[in-house]
Formats: C-alpha cells, structure tokens, sequence
C-alpha cells in the first residue's frame, strides 16, 4: 500500500507532539497547567445552548452547502454592524468551522504558489500542499509589528495570499491600508488575498480592521469563526464571505467535499451572531487574566495587543524547562519562528496566577507575592 507523498512527507503536527508530551507527564505524575493549545475553555452562553437544544426537531435532513439564508442574513448583518461593510448575504457562507474551509480553499484556485505568513497557523502551509501547490513563506517581523514585507514576489504566479490578523501567534494587528495594499496587488495580479480573522473579537486596544472594510473586494475573502468570540469551538460554525466570483466557485466546490454544518448547529450560530453582550463579557475575562500574567511575569511580550495569546521572549529550551514543570505552553518553533514562545490565555485566572509563578522561577525570578 502506498500513500500520498504529501501527507507521507509532513513532519508531525507540531500540536500532537504537545499531546504525547501531556500524556508522558500525567504518567509520571505531574500536574499539568496548560497554556499550549488555544481552544477556548469558557462556558458557551447559555442562551445560544437553548438555541441549539429548540432547533433539534424529529425529522433530521441534509444540510445545504449554502447554509441557511436566516444565518447568511445574521452573519452580513454583524459584518454591518462590526466593520460598517455591507456584505449581501449570498455572498457568505457558512462553514464547519473555519478550519475545513481554510485548508480546502487553495484547491479551488489555479495558481503556482501560496504564500504563507511565518510564523503562522500551520494549516495555511498544510491546504497548500495537498492541494498540489508551492509553499513560499513571507517573514513576520518584531521590527515590522508582525506585517510581512510584500515587495520582490512574482506574484502572477500567485494563486493565494494568506494574512491573519489579529495574528496566530503574535497577537499583532494590522490597520486597514496594510489591507487596501494587499487588496490592490492581488487585483493587479490577479491572486486571491484571504484573510483568517478567527480573533477579531479578542482585543484588548483599537479594535481590529477587516478585509471586508476594503474599498474593493474584487479577490478577497475573509474567514471567521464562533469558536474564539463565543466560545464554541466544539460547535464548529464560522464563515467565509467576500468577492461574489470567489463565493461562486466556493459554492460549486463544497457539495463535493460534505462540510455543510447541521442546521442545529446553525440555528445557534444564529443566536451567537446576533448578540454582543456576551462577547464583550468573554473579552473581559480575557482581559483580566492577560493583565495577571504580564504584571506576574519578567519576560517581553514581544507580540500586540490582540488576541487570547502571548507572545513572549524564550527559545524552545526555555518552553521545554516549563514543560517539564507542568507548564504547557508552544514554542516559537512550532509556529517556523524560534526565540520565542506562545502562551495561550485560555486556563481559569487562578491558573494563570499560579503558572505565573512557577514561570518566574523557571526564568531565575524569585516568585513574590505579585505572583
């Protein structure tokens, strides 16, 4: 029996190796405080439960791939109000997550090359080359607040560029001319500009642009997700919305692929958009525990002000020293940018402050009272 050589020639999906690493020590004893993968741990609000328990009825059909025009509509109308863009509902679809949806995108596209974001979320890397594509990476950069330097590509052998702001893993943000740059060369050239936007609801400063803000969405796309805003990740329910030729093609794509979200789930997806108070109350909660951490600690946030993740000075040797303290978080190298490490928000406050503490020793501070 053979396999694909792509899936044969990937290196362990570095999250796993944090897997065995978890079950290793829990063999051995030690309690673990676990700052490594970032799924939410927030209860989902009760109401959008409700919501999902009255949408369970006796009779259960296949869902449309286009997903629901009630969800479709709820969706374009908090793009409205979020962004102040007007996004016509049939050009968003709903999608199992925002993850099937980024990995399946580079396989709608003609094109030589995907260029990738580094550091980044491995699966832009991942879609690319099982979809048969080349992989070029485009440096993050402290000095550049984490926004790749777009000049000296041939990007009309581009088929697709990712951004993702606020980012994975640095929590940078990028304003809206670093889009309307990247809009107007992927028009020029005629490649799509996508950008994953799963953490435009945890912010801590300005809140973050869109793509859709765009003054032409001609090659845009923007994806979006429940999980992070409303803590749902097991719910499995985002979006993708954009230029109305990429939406097309997507439509045509996805009834070959089976990821159309259950119309139960969508029906409580419609409750989540259509409400802010419970974000604001989720960003809250994040506040409070990312204030804990940065006033316990002694390390540089090297990262911004977005998102449920830190981005802290540490080389993987550091990250090894915490995990093998109980400490879980991911190194910098897990991500193609060593020298730092990713702490993720995502434990109970009372977490964070006593992980605090054993950082600081680990770094050769003497824990004090702070912590």
């Amino acid at each position: 029996m053979s396999i694909s050589p792509v899936l044969a020639g990937l290196a362990t999906y570095p999250f796993v190796r944090l897997d065995e690493a978890r079950a290793r020590l829990r063999t051995a004893g030690v309690e673990l405080l676990d700052f490594g993968t970032g799924e939410p741990r927030e209860e989902t609000p009760e109401f959008i439960r409700r919501a999902l328990v009255d949408a369970v009825t006796p009779m259960s059909t296949y869902p449309s791939a286009a997903g629901l025009p009630e969800l479709r509509e709820a969706i374009a109308s908090w793009i409205s109000r979020r962004f102040g863009a007007v996004v016509d509902p049939g050009h968003v679809i709903p999608t199992l997550g925002s993850k099937e949806a980024i990995y399946g995108l580079a396989n709608v596209l003609d094109g030589d090359f995907v260029a990738v974001p580094t550091p980044s979320y491995p699966v832009y890397e991942r879609g690319a080359l099982f979809a048969g594509k080349r992989v070029v990476e485009l440096p993050l950069r402290e000095e550049n607040g984490w926004l790749p330097d777009l000049s000296g590509l041939d990007w009309d052998r581009c088929a697709l560029l990712w951004l993702n702001y606020p980012n994975n893993p640095t929590g940078a943000t990028a304003p809206l001319e670093f889009y309307e740059g990247a809009a107007e060369l992927a028009r020029r050239h005629d490649f799509v500009l996508a950008s994953d936007e799963a953490y435009s609801e945890i912010y801590f400063g300005e809140p973050p642009a869109s793509a859709l803000q765009v003054a032409d969405r001609t090659n845009v796309l923007a994806f979006n997700t429940l999980s992070k805003r409303s803590s749902m990740p097991g719910y499995r329910s985002g979006f993708v919305a954009g230029d109305p030729a990429l939406i097309a093609a997507l439509r045509r794509y996805r009834p070959n692929v089976g990821v159309a979200p259950q119309e139960l789930i969508q029906r409580a997806a419609i409750a989540a958009w259509s409400d802010e108070a419970h974000v604001g109350e989720v960003r809250e909660r994040y506040r409070a525990k990312r204030d804990a951490m940065l006033e316990a600690l002694p390390l540089r946030n090297a990262g911004g002000d977005a998102s449920f993740f830190l981005w802290f000075e540490g080389d993987d040797a550091f990250a090894e020293r915490l995990l093998e303290s109980g400490v879980i978080v991911a190194p910098g190298s897990f991500f193609g940018s060593p020298g730092y490490f990713r702490l993720a928000l995502v434990p109970p406050l009372e977490t964070c402050v006593r992980a605090a503490s054993i950082i600081r020793v680990q770094s050769g501070v003497q824990a004090g009272p702070a912590a």
